[in-house]
């Protein structure tokens, strides 16, 4: 009976302040409050949907809402400061003084396991060299009517939609005041996107959100009409993202607002669906058909896609159809490939995504630049990289991997002041990021949070200034693999360089097959006229069914 306990005693102490109530006017309170426990454990054994509160009453409601503030309590009482769920409160509180600008230095020793397996560190230099400038610029698209000299660290795809009005334009005016861009994310470009005036990449996902027609085609019309835009500095084509690879989108018709329906170019009423896949193209040549094609209607705008990586010889078709077409047709050639990572991001996903799907930004990041040295196309083609990336040694060692610049979603959100409360995708952000309730976004104070966003990268860095000046280098190019040290075992310890095999230059022409497993198992049977997977694939699978 213990566990009707407390259902009970609402009854009894309801009953006896209504006695009181009669000659102490002020037992009404109690009449009230247990009064109201009272009905709550009635109603629960009433109810059928639940056995867990027909068995305790009252009670269950403790455990439900200690169960809603669970993340908050292992975050901030539980989990050490090293831990990372998804973000450490070490890596949080970095980012929250750089975007105040205040004091990040750590007193009495690295709280890092520094003799654990899979530490990592950057070699110094008896030589350290003086590095005045930390404002690293990467030329894209050499070869367009108008080429793109980005920063290092930028602002990845984050959607309006998914970020409220006011997020997007702290973030927009702080890219403009720092001179980095800001991805749009595929829910294309909102009038909050151009109150800023910050450099923009317009990322053109699979429901062609501001460039389609009334069926959800692509419309070369409309995307020329806003791609020209002289603050759309490049165009990016979304095959997939880390969050949610080869998974569609639904906004919910209830959700749609009027400003994002006029945003994404969608009609009120109708749920707003982003399909798993492209409708404009289907095969790998196709796909570089189809970007070129977006180049040539911005007016030379840099154009190229991103992606993350998932069945290996979707990729190799890619990279064939590259391989072949780079000195017939060198216009076919996109001019960045942004990989992003299986860690997640900003998108809600589920969970079997979130955890389970898609290649991590590291093993996808080697991938693309090893096909693209074994091709000698390189030197061509651009990449960026996205991942889990906060601090300036995140940069360093994405760039060593291969990686030409880096983005940055979640560390660009806490630099607006995002907790982690993990509540994105309920709309009801309590700090009014990740929100489209009025009450709540209007509350985050835009200049300030530009100001935050823009200390936040001129922070950062810096501090991958100081940290190349250190090792004996200038310029982040000139980080390789050799630079960064991983501990692979309590008494071996390994460079990149050589933990990991990469290609020579070439040599994956000729029809040469590199001793590099995935290459050996699919490079050769990948095709550039269709995704579709190799024989010895088809074979395996075919043999379940007889």
């Amino acid at each position: 009976m213990a566990r009707y306990a407390v259902y009970i005693a609402s009854l009894l102490l309801a009953l006896v302040f209504l006695l009181l109530s009669a000659s102490h006017p002020h037992a009404w309170w109690g009449v009230a409050v247990f009064g109201a426990l009272a009905a709550l454990g009635t109603a629960d054994l009433l109810q059928r949907k639940s056995t867990l509160r027909r068995n305790y009453p009252v009670l269950a409601h403790l455990r439900y809402g200690l169960e809603t503030i669970g993340p908050e309590m292992r975050q901030y009482f539980i989990q050490s400061d090293t831990e990372q769920a998804p973000f450490s409160r070490e890596q949080r509180a970095l980012i929250y003084q750089r975007a105040k600008h205040v004091s990040d230095v750590r007193p009495f020793g690295s709280l890092q396991d520094v003799y654990g397996i899979d530490y990592e560190w950057i070699n110094h230099s008896l030589a350290p060299v003086e590095v005045a400038d930390p404002d690293f610029r990467i030329l894209i698209g050499a070869g367009c009517a108008q080429p793109y000299s980005a920063s290092v660290f930028n602002i990845s795809a984050m959607s309006f939609g998914a970020l409220s009005p006011a997020a997007i334009r702290a973030l927009n005016a702080g890219a403009r005041r720092g001179g980095f861009y800001h991805d749009t994310g595929e829910g294309s470009i909102s009038p909050y996107h151009r109150e800023g005036g910050g450099d923009l990449v317009w990322e053109i996902g699979s429901g062609y959100f501001g460039c389609r027609d009334e069926d959800g085609r692509f419309s070369e019309e409309r995307f020329a009409a806003q791609a020209r835009d002289p603050q759309v500095k490049m165009v990016e084509v979304k095959l997939s993202q880390g969050a949610k690879p080869g998974h569609g989108g639904v906004l919910p018709a209830a959700k749609l607002t009027a400003e994002i329906a006029a945003t994404r170019g969608v009609p009120m009423g109708r749920d707003c669906v982003s399909p798993a896949g492209h409708s404009a193209f289907s095969t790998p040549l196709e796909l570089l058909q189809f970007v070129a094609r977006l180049r040539e209607l911005s007016g030379g705008k840099p154009a190229g896609f991103k992606l993350a990586i998932g069945h290996p010889w979707e990729w190799f078709g890619i990279a064939k159809a590259m391989a072949e077409q780079a000195e017939s047709q060198p216009e076919l050639l996109p001019d960045f490939i942004v990989v992003d990572g299986a860690e997640g991001g900003t998108g809600a996903a589920p969970a079997e995504f979130i955890d389970h799907v898609g290649v991590p930004m590291h093993e996808g990041l080697m991938l693309v630049h090893n096909t693209l040295v074994g091709l000698d196309l390189r030197q061509r083609i651009r990449i960026g990289a996205a991942g889990k990336i906060v601090s300036a040694f995140d940069i360093a060692r994405t760039l060593a991997l291969g990686a030409d610049w880096c983005n940055a979603a979640r560390g660009f959100m806490f630099a607006l002041g995002c907790i982690q409360s993990l509540r994105c995708h309920t709309n009801r952000c309590p700090t009014g990021v990740a929100t489209q309730d009025p009450g709540r976004w209007k509350r985050l104070d835009v200049p300030d949070k530009a100001a935050r966003v823009y200390e936040f990268h001129r922070n950062t860095v810096s501090a991958l200034r100081d940290l190349l000046g250190a090792a004996g280098l200038s310029h982040p190019d000139q980080l390789g693999p050799e630079h960064i040290l991983r501990r692979v075992s309590p008494t071996e310890v390994r460079s990149l360089a050589a933990l990991y095999r990469y290609l020579e230059p070439g040599e994956l022409l000729g029809g040469r097959v590199p001793g590099h497993a995935v290459f050996r198992d699919f490079w050769q049977q990948a095709r550039s006229d269709a995704f579709m997977p190799p024989g010895h694939v088809l074979r395996l699978r075919a043999s379940k069914s007889t």
